[in-house]
C-alpha cells in the first residue's frame, strides 16, 4: 500500500460524490420551487395583443408567408390590395396605415392590424421622417396566387 492509500483515499471520493448528488438535488429542488412561484406570474403577464374576427373563408389550399417590411425614414408603399388575409405586427418605429374606409391610424411596436381579402390598403408608410420603421406581415393566401396586387 502506498502512503495515504487504502480506504482513507476512497472516503473523500465517496463524500465528494454524495455532496455533488446532494448539491444537484438542492439546486433542482430550488429550481422547481422558483418555477412554481414564478410560473403563475408569467402566465398572468401574458396579455392579448390582438383579437379580430376572421372573414368566412375556407383556408384549404392556402399557405402563410411571413414578410419583414422595412421602411426607411419617410418611406412608404403605394396603395395595394391583398387577395388573402394580412396580419401586421409592428416591430420598430411607427407605421401610418389606412385600410378601406377606416381612419388613418398610427401603430407602434407591439401593435397590430388586419386587412381582409380585397380591402384597399390606401396608406402604408413610416410615420417618421427621421427614424426607420419595421413590421412583420403574415400573408395568408391561396397557394400560387399573388400576395399583393396594385390598387
Amino acid at each position: 500500500m502506498s502512503r495515504g492509500g487504502g480506504p482513507r483515499a476512497q472516503a473523500p471520493v465517496v463524500l465528494y460524490a454524495e455532496s455533488m448528488t446532494n448539491r444537484r438535488l438542492l439546486i433542482g429542488s430550488a429550481g422547481a420551487v422558483l418555477a412554481k412561484m414564478w410560473l403563475p406570474r408569467a402566465q398572468a403577464a401574458n396579455s392579448v395583443v390582438f383579437q379580430h374576427d376572421l372573414p368566412g373563408v375556407n383556408l384549404d389550399g392556402w399557405s402563410v408567408t411571413a414578410v419583414e417590411v422595412n421602411y426607411p425614414p419617410g418611406g412608404s408603399s403605394t396603395a395595394h390590395r391583398h387577395p388573402g388575409i394580412t396580419i401586421v405586427y409592428v416591430l420598430e418605429g411607427e407605421i401610418r396605415s389606412k385600410v378601406e374606409d377606416g381612419p388613418e391610424n398610427t401603430y407602434g411596436p407591439g401593435q397590430m392590424f388586419i386587412e381582409t381579402p380585397g380591402q384597399l390598403h390606401g396608406v402604408s408608410r413610416n410615420a417618421s421622417d427621421t427614424k426607420p420603421a419595421k413590421f412583420l406581415a403574415l400573408l395568408l393566401a391561396e397557394k400560387g396566387k399573388p400576395l399583393t396586387t396594385p390598387a
